[in-house]
């Protein structure tokens, strides 16, 4: 009945994907830098907690889906020859800054804006109007000569971008993950991070194993990400007649969906509110999306992108990146909450000491 092209079908299951991944982040408000706030703020691992086994079920999941599959993530982004460390480290460094500027990462600030937070459309619009201009416009010039300075990358090369040991990895993440929930019980909770988890190694058989067939266009092997994407969105929204619809886009289009769906069936969850004071909200959102648009270029990825997918493939550089990106933010929400301009609308504890409320 329909005869669709692989191309068409890969970008049906990327929206189906998308869909899933906002309905399950919009439940649970699934969030890296809300994660960041809540342990800073109230002392709470609940979320850092779904974040964590996120990372832990994506590497397992991708590890068994790319040997049965003969999958060779070593062909993705995470693994590009020539590698530059430091542009990685600084992309990630103001990635990390703008997530808390702006109150939530690429991915977050999707499902505040298709839940309720009109503040979050101007952060989406500032990150995909800054990646664009970094990966080919008025940015991309100045950085470029940095980019591919070829002393950094020299000094890049003392350090292989090899696949990391997954069960060293995976060692180091379960400890965390023990030092976050306290109570063992409480991982049976977690189904959050179990379902985003999983939902990353699917990414990769839909564009490694699905995409592979196709003869119409060439799909890349790629996987979850937000920042330029988001930005191809946009492109895609202002110049449709010379622009396709991409597994990438259609993502963001099943985020967005996915949200706007969860949000009439979950709806204790609404983002007009602005908890500390003194907060220009407006003025913050415009630059934390601007520092996430091209730290997120630079650093390949955002906290989903390099956080989940990247590492998932056990790339050092996405574990640099990652790293970057959560101190970076740490940092920068320490400083926010000595000046209380660290927002806060719900707090989010475990079931076992109290339920979630608004304040």
């Amino acid at each position: 009945m329909f005869d669709l092209e692989i191309f068409e079908t890969v970008n049906i299951l990327a929206l189906l994907l998308g869909t899933v991944f906002g309905m399950v982040a919009q439940k649970q408000q699934f969030c890296f830098s809300g994660s960041v706030k809540d342990f800073i703020l109230t002392k709470s691992t609940r979320r850092g907690s779904s974040v964590v086994m996120a990372m832990i079920v994506a590497i397992i999941a991708t590890s068994l889906l790319s040997s049965y599959f003969e999958i060779d993530l070593t062909e993705t982004v995470f693994f590009k020859e020539d590698i530059n460390y430091f542009i990685i480290i600084f992309g990630g460094a103001l990635f990390g800054i703008g997530m808390m500027l702006a109150d939530g990462c690429g991915n977050r600030q999707l499902i505040k804006f298709a839940q309720g937070d009109s503040n979050s459309l101007i952060t989406i619009i500032f990150i995909g109007i800054f990646a664009y201009a970094t990966t080919k416009g008025i940015l991309h010039g100045v950085l470029n000569p940095i980019i591919n300075n070829e002393t950094l990358i020299h000094l890049s090369s003392y350090i292989e971008n090899v696949q990391m040991n997954i069960f060293v990895v995976l060692a180091i993440l379960v400890a965390l993950l023990l030092f976050l929930v306290k109570k063992v019980k409480r991982v049976l909770t977690l189904w959050d991070g179990v379902v985003i988890g999983i939902l990353i190694s699917i990414a990769w058989y839909i564009t490694g194993v699905v995409g592979a067939e196709s003869m119409e266009r060439v799909i890349d092997l790629t996987g979850i990400t937000f920042v330029y994407p988001t930005a191809k969105s946009l492109e895609l929204f202002m110049f449709y007649q010379v622009n396709e619809l991409s597994f990438a886009i259609s993502i963001v289009i099943g985020v967005l969906f996915g949200t706007f769906v969860m949000s009439f069936i979950n709806k204790k969850y609404s983002f007009g509110c602005t908890a500390a004071q003194n907060i220009n909200r407006t003025k913050y959102n415009m630059i934390g999306g601007a520092l996430m648009g091209t730290g997120g270029v630079l650093s390949i990825g955002c906290t989903v992108g390099q956080g989940l997918t990247g590492l998932s493939t056990l790339a050092f550089a996405s574990f640099l990146a990652i790293v970057s990106i959560m101190v970076s933010g740490i940092i920068t929400a320490l400083l926010l909450n000595k000046k209380n301009k660290l927002p806060m609308c719900f707090i989010f504890d475990w079931k076992d000491n109290n339920n979630d409320y608004q304040i």
